[in-house]
């Protein structure tokens, strides 16, 4: 009777800090979205978070490392459709299992993309760029983050779907890729709205449109894919929160409702909708089905742009 138990009451929990793993690097999207968040979540729970990056294999070192870990509540993980929902059908070999060794927390956002392009591009629009490419089949490079990232499904989701022949260039990471959009290396990227849309304020590159199903309300200047030449486009990221899987119902429970009350807090709300985020709480049981069928979405994405990575 007095053996201590294997975890802390949801009661107790938490009583010392909680770790949240970003699985990508310090200052890319991911990062900066999780940190937005973090703050208040911590305040919520009543215990400090700390941010671990563990960057690597497109996201799979730092969920791997979250799957391993004590299923108690105090290592989190900041996952992404990239982690949950490409990489089982992008790598061979992936040491863990994105719906069995996790339980879903709560979605935290659906992040908008947007396409963008090297400011001196001939393109001023969808149509126009779509023209200009037809007109030069195999001319345009358009960048990514990496073989089967977001930014690289999405280009070729755009590339079939507008009927274009564009050159597929990746890179190893973001940040390198958008340095070469700028330099004018390569002509054009969808990337995620953390990254692409405060480069087009600047100027640095030229937004042309989003690649959500309706337009953003964060930035309702640029019209959609869809409704610029190419119907039915979207591709839209997503992010959420998971715990290894064995964690206690009651503490899954307290941190969705921590998760919940960060995301209704208005200074977080407006904060993530500058960096292009739309807050988008769930329970954990919707969370679990929403990423089933973006798992199936990207699977055919993966499979159609016939990426692998061993």
């Amino acid at each position: 009777m007095l053996a201590p138990a294997p975890f802390a009451s949801a009661g107790e929990y938490p009583d010392r800090p909680v770790h949240l793993v970003v699985p990508f690097p310090p200052g890319g999207g991911g990062d900066v979205l999780a940190r937005t968040v973090s703050p208040r979540i911590a305040q919520a729970l009543g215990k400090p978070i700390v941010v671990e990056n563990k960057p690597g294999a497109g996201g799979n070192i730092g969920a791997e490392h979250v799957a391993r870990a004590a299923p108690d509540g105090y290592t989190l993980l900041y996952g992404t459709n990239g982690t949950h929902a490409i990489n089982p059908a992008l790598y061979r070999n992936l040491r863990f299992d994105p719906a069995k060794d996790f339980v879903p927390v709560s979605r935290l956002t659906v992040i908008a993309t947007m396409l963008i392009v090297h400011p001196q591009f001939p393109a001023m629009t969808v149509e126009e760029l779509t023209r200009y490419a037809r007109a030069n089949p195999g001319k345009i490079n358009f960048a990514s983050a990496g073989n089967g990232t977001t930014s690289h499904l999405a280009g070729e989701m755009f590339k079939s779907m507008a009927g274009i022949d564009i050159v597929h260039v990746p890179y190893r990471g973001g940040a390198l890729a958008v340095t070469d959009l700028i330099s004018g290396q390569v002509q054009m990227m969808i990337d995620v709205m953390p990254n692409a849309y405060p480069l087009a304020k600047d100027g640095r590159v030229r937004g042309i449109a989003v690649a959500t199903a309706a337009r953003y309300p964060g930035a309702p200047e640029y019209p959609t894919i869809a409704e610029s030449g190419v119907p039915g486009f979207e591709a839209s990221a997503w992010d959420g929160i998971f715990v290894p899987a064995g964690t206690p119902p009651a503490v899954v429970a307290k941190l969705n409702a921590a998760v919940r009350a960060a995301l209704e807090d208005p200074q977080v709300a407006d904060a993530l909708r500058a960096r292009g985020a739309q807050p988008a709480p769930t329970t954990p049981e919707a969370f679990s089905r929403f990423i089933a069928e973006s798992a199936e979405r990207w699977a055919r994405a993966v499979r159609a742009s016939g990426a692998k990575v061993d």
